[in-house]
């Protein structure tokens, strides 16, 4: 069990699952409401859910150990994921679940891209393959026909 628990698979397909009920319950959630507004609500809610797990877990880290260079990318990041949220919950204020969920996930795709250009990672010719194809399901599935 434990080295089921260490599984970056295993993870990140949790990741994939709760991301799917984000795209239902968010849809749902966006019907009466500014998308801005639920995007505001999500992120307390996050916010105090990792504040309560990090207090039970005893992981909350003292923040004058943390180096300037990790604050520094830790804050692009957050700054892209509130973008990415705004614009998410945008498009399903707007669009299908369905259709919104696939074009998100391109992501997959452009994390690719630039794991290679800024990260230096390598990618076979079948990792190459199956993020064609990716792309590819993805407008398929959002194209309405």
């Amino acid at each position: 069990m434990k080295s089921l628990l260490a599984s970056w698979q295993l993870w990140a397909l949790l990741s994939a699952s709760f991301a799917a009920l984000t795209a239902i319950f968010a849809k749902v959630g966006v019907e009466n409401v500014d998308s801005d507004f639920a995007t505001f609500v999500r992120t307390i809610v996050i916010l105090l859910a990792l504040a309560a797990i990090l207090a039970a877990t005893g992981k909350f880290q003292a923040p004058g150990l943390v180096s300037a260079r990790t604050y520094f990318f830790l804050v692009l990041s957050g700054l892209a994921t509130g973008a990415s949220w705004i614009c998410y919950f945008r498009a399903l204020k707007l669009g299908d679940a369905a259709r919104v969920a696939p074009i998100d996930k391109l992501s997959v795709v452009l994390v690719a891209v630039f794991a290679v250009v800024f990260l230096g990672e390598r990618l076979s010719g079948p990792n190459w393959l199956g993020i064609v194809f990716i792309g590819a399901g993805a407008v398929l599935v959002a194209y309405k026909a």
